[in-house]
């Protein structure tokens, strides 16, 4: 069975729903609280503060929430959103990837989607398709790497009735699928060196003939390839084709990894979460700096299944996904912290980084302060002291 940009099960090709929007932050805020009032920044129930404005209590800080963010700061980053079609961004890296997506969606040219596995090539091969003049025909994927060598050519260019064993029917390859839509080549570099050549006839002609066919089918199919391989190393090994490299690299487009567009996690995360069935969820602040911290080397398919697995450790009760969420799905003993250089910590008092790292070391190592203090490379009495002067004691 197929699998999509999660790795989760996918409809067949011809037929597929494809989820375009996991970049957007658009209806994860659907039903969601503006203001919780109280939870603690973890997600877990908090007592009652008592008193009004200037009453007791009313000097303490509300909770911080990475989603929803205040009206505000909502207005304040629509301002700064790079859009394409359904698909937005924080980030620069992905709002320039956006802005060369949107300039190639209007045009019929070739293109090639380069990027990391899981960092959503097919969603956006999808969302040029449905800001193009083609926006009405079919959008057919072809996994270059999830086919069988043998019948590598049979999906691809078709086949007729008989022409081998098991072909009791004729079957219509990608080509004719597509017509007067989008193909997308998915793993061209997955493509077997004897298929390639016919793949470039194709290209050439514009026509297709199938398996054990006598006749060439013309078709008028705009194409998209993606890879996660260096195509120009793989020509230079001889393991693909230079003229195929160059018929399908009319336009490159890298597509940044997720390490590379953290500023972009609270709108995926609202999406992913709304694409999983729980937009009434959100993320404590805590728990976004805990994302912020790792390297995602499968992306957004990782932040993904991350999540699908926090949901399942989030009570009735609670509305947020906090640290001891994803301490119980990331492993305590992982050394991925990413990179502490990327952390926005400028002009945030010592003390206050000081109190999150305890906190969230105590969420990974289980509450074992033993374990917490050896991670953290100080001793179990300075811990102890440490959570008295930060009011840590219950944790």
């Amino acid at each position: 069975m197929e699998t999509d940009i999660t790795g989760l099960p996918r409809e067949p090709a011809s037929s597929r729903t494809f989820t375009s929007g996991v970049f957007s932050g658009g209806n994860g805020n659907a039903g969601r609280p503006s203001r919780p009032p109280s939870r603690d920044n973890d997600g877990r129930s908090a007592p009652p503060r008592s008193g009004g404005r200037g009453g007791p209590g009313a000097s303490e800080p509300p909770p911080r929430y990475s989603t929803p963010p205040p009206p505000a700061s909502r207005r304040a980053d629509a301002e700064q959103l790079g859009q394409f079609g359904d698909l937005v961004a924080l980030s620069p890296g992905m709002q320039a990837t956006l802005g060369l997506l949107a300039r190639y969606a209007s045009t019929d040219v070739s293109m090639t989607l380069i990027g990391e596995t899981g960092t959503g090539k097919e969603v956006l091969a999808h969302a040029i398709h449905l800001q193009s003049p083609r926006a009405q025909g079919n959008f057919v994927v072809f996994d270059c790497g999830a086919v069988s060598p043998n019948l590598a050519e049979s999906e691809l260019l078709g086949h007729e009735r008989g022409s081998f064993t098991g072909a009791v029917n004729a079957h219509p390859g990608a080509f004719e699928r597509a017509d007067n839509g989008t193909l997308f080549l998915d793993e061209i570099g997955e493509l077997p060196l004897d298929l390639q050549p016919k793949l470039l006839r194709a290209l050439e002609n514009r026509k297709a003939r199938r398996v054990g066919g006598k006749e060439d089918r013309p078709f008028d199919v705009r194409v998209i390839a993606a890879t996660n391989r260096d195509l120009r190393a793989e020509v230079a090994a001889g393991c693909f084709r230079r003229d195929l490299y160059f018929r399908l690299g009319s336009a490159v487009v890298a597509i940044p990894p997720l390490r590379e567009r953290i500023e972009d996690l609270p709108l995926l995360v609202n999406e992913l979460l709304a694409d999983l069935g729980r937009s009434d969820l959100c993320l404590a602040a805590d728990a976004l700096t805990m994302l912020r911290l790792r390297s995602w080397p499968g992306n957004v398919r990782e932040l993904k299944n991350a999540l699908a697995c926090c949901i399942a450790f989030v009570e009735s009760t609670e509305y947020a996904i906090g640290p001891h969420h994803l301490a119980a799905v990331f492993d305590a003993g992982s050394s991925d912290n990413g990179d502490i250089d990327r952390l926005p910590l400028g002009g945030l008092r010592l003390e206050r980084i000081e109190c999150v790292a305890i906190k969230q070391t105590l969420a990974q190592s289980g509450g074992n302060k033993v374990r917490a203090a050896q991670i953290l490379g100080i001793a179990v009495s300075t811990l102890y002291e440490k959570l008295k002067k930060y009011g840590q004691t219950d944790e």
